[in-house]
């Protein structure tokens, strides 16, 4: 930061700065790890709820889709709700924490995913 005139930057001034951004980006991840987002698939008969850490809380199935006989299309349903509430979990990410990161000179660093096949 270049004073008017040519002048020396304001240490003072962007450490001050400095430690605001640092007390936003800590709020904003508090604000994330409290957070839960839902994904569903087939039509909401699969939903699963994730934090914005993407830990995986919660996972609802409808009776009406388990068939002891096909229980492949259960499993990739389970898979699309997961996979969709952790692309809502990023996307609230990206919302919460995009512009304080780009304030840092730097875009979002990968947060990884669940691990989950297909990630």
């Amino acid at each position: 930061m270049v004073q008017p005139g040519g002048g020396m930057p304001d240490m003072q001034q962007i450490l001050q700065q400095a430690q605001k951004m640092q007390e936003q980006l800590v709020t904003a991840q508090q604000e994330l790890a409290e957070a839960e987002v839902t994904g569903t698939s087939g039509g909401g008969l699969v939903t699963a709820t994730v934090t914005g850490g993407l830990e995986l809380k919660n996972l609802t199935i409808d009776p009406k889709i388990v068939d002891p006989d096909d229980t492949e299309t259960l499993a990739d349903l389970v898979v699309a709700a997961v996979r969709d509430a952790t692309h809502n979990a990023q996307k609230l990410t990206e919302e919460k924490l995009g512009p304080l990161a780009g304030g840092l000179g730097g875009g979002m660093p990968d947060l990884g995913g669940l691990g989950l096949p297909g990630q």
